[in-house]
């Protein structure tokens, strides 16, 4: 067996653990999948703090129409690594909570984050008295840089993300009410789809390993979700607003979705992580 360089293990925290709980839950073959995983969780969270920062700004500026265009394509950098952001709950209530979540609704004073910033948005069409959410969706996106840059990934987590991605597409993208008010739905559906198509390719190999039809079943599964969504893509890369969306392509990505929330959800025991 090829040994595992020492920088990873140090790279990924999993020398903090007893060397029996990692044969247990992190084994070698394991170890560079979810390496390649915080990469790319890093990278995307790069993406997203640098986006938060223009859209912060903008709102700040009182710039309505740089704002409204700059919500959807920040926000999609947080979709694509919600399992490992939803690790820290104080944060993703702050960034990522909904009205619903609040019993004073948009009146309620921690009630923060993208959607509120939504709502005024394009509810009320106006970015005044935004400033002080403004920076704190900005601080608070630099603080969940900072805590996952020393986190430990936990294998059966990353693993288990992908199925929780498609299960998040399926609770509260199909009906549209994540984004209730921008109807911006289709830029966090890729989101959620393309974090989970993430974690399943790099732990491609093991699981071909196992169950190639399995494998060819979920690619093909993945492929029906991406084609519907690819009819609503616009000129500049992003998407026709969740209104546009036919009936029956609605009900078309019910099947495909559920079916992929299904299949990436025995991917723990397939990778011997339950």
């Amino acid at each position: 067996m090829k040994k595992t360089p020492l920088a990873l293990f140090l790279a990924l925290g999993l020398l903090h653990t007893p060397l029996s709980a990692l044969a247990a839950t992190a084994p070698l073959d394991l170890v560079q999948p979810v390496s390649d995983y915080k990469i790319y969780v890093t990278e995307q969270l790069d993406e997203l703090a640098s986006n938060t920062q223009k859209f912060t700004d903008a709102v700040k500026k009182g710039d309505l129409v740089t704002a409204k265009k700059l919500y959807a394509p920040t926000r999609v950098y947080y979709e694509s690594i919600e399992p490992i952001a939803e690790l820290f709950s104080d944060l993703d209530a702050s960034i990522d909570s909904r009205v619903d979540d609040h019993e004073k609704g948009v009146t309620a004073p921690d009630f923060t984050g993208f959607h509120r910033i939504e709502y005024s948005l394009f509810a009320e069409n106006s970015t005044q008295g935004l400033g002080t959410l403004a920076d704190g969706l900005n601080n608070d996106v630099k603080d969940l840089q900072t805590r996952v840059a020393g986190l430990t990934f936990p294998p059966e987590k990353v693993v288990g993300g992908a199925a929780a991605l498609m299960e998040e597409v399926a609770a509260t993208k199909i009906s549209g009410e994540e984004d209730r008010y921008s109807h911006t739905d289709l830029y966090d559906f890729q989101g959620n789809v393309d974090g989970a198509k993430k974690i399943f390719d790099l732990f491609r190999a093991q699981i071909e390993q196992s169950d190639k039809a399995f494998a060819a079943k979920v690619d093909k599964n993945f492929a029906t979700v991406n084609s519907i969504l690819a009819k609503y893509k616009t000129a500049d890369g992003g998407f026709e607003t969740y209104d546009k969306v036919r009936e029956n392509d609605r009900k078309a990505l019910i099947g495909p979705v559920n079916t992929l929330a299904e299949d990436l959800s025995t991917l723990r025991g397939k990778l011997g992580l339950n």
